[in-house]
């Protein structure tokens, strides 16, 4: 019988991308199989504090192994802000388009625009702690471009390619993305995970 172990997220997209992977000795359930529809806190600096709280969190409350991830946008010139804000750096109120506007103004006449998105995996397996981490270097455009994706998507432009991340077909940014590339250190993991 295969274990199971939790994804500590309300993000459908998310969650079925890992369930989609072949060869996991485990199953993956979300916040909504566990019944949990509520808020959990991130109260901490670094994704790898948010993460590890998100993931502590369901864990203890239902005694369970999970994991959980925290993204955000570093960038050079704003001494790595957004960082652990990204998702609300234009205030309470905000939105992904505020969010936007708001680093754009930050950035104007600044020449280095070099960023990064971040993403660390805070996995809590048999009262053991692991962290998987990923990243995609890049650089903020000084206008938008591109229609998918969501977030910094249109604006961010991973080294090496000449479209944002809101312009990349959605195959190929899975395939680069940091939360991919954390998402399958995970996986390598889990799949040879023998407990």
């Amino acid at each position: 019988m295969k274990k199971r172990l939790i994804f500590a997220t309300g993000n459908a997209h998310k969650l079925n991308e890992v369930r989609n992977i072949k060869g996991l000795n485990f199953e993956i359930s979300g916040l909504k199989d566990i019944g949990f529809a509520g808020e959990i806190p991130e109260d901490f600096d670094t994704l790898q504090e948010n993460a590890l709280q998100k993931a502590r969190f369901i864990h203890d409350q239902y005694g369970t192994d999970c994991f959980a991830d925290d993204t955000g946008l570093e960038i050079d010139a704003l001494n790595g802000r957004p960082g652990v804000l990204s998702a609300r750096y234009a205030g309470a109120e905000c939105d992904p388009e505020k969010n936007i506007r708001k680093i754009l103004r930050e950035l104007e006449g600044v020449a280095n625009r070099s960023a990064r998105f971040r993403t660390v995996i805070a996995l809590i397996l048999e009262n053991k702690i692991h962290f998987f981490e990923g990243v995609v270097e890049g650089e903020i455009l000084k206008e938008k471009h591109g229609e998918d994706g969501f977030g910094y998507d249109p604006v961010f432009r991973p080294s090496g390619y000449s479209q944002t991340f809101a312009e990349m077909p959605l195959e190929e940014k899975n395939r680069i993305s940091h939360r991919a590339q954390a998402m399958q250190k995970l996986i390598d993991f889990l799949k040879h995970y023998s407990g």
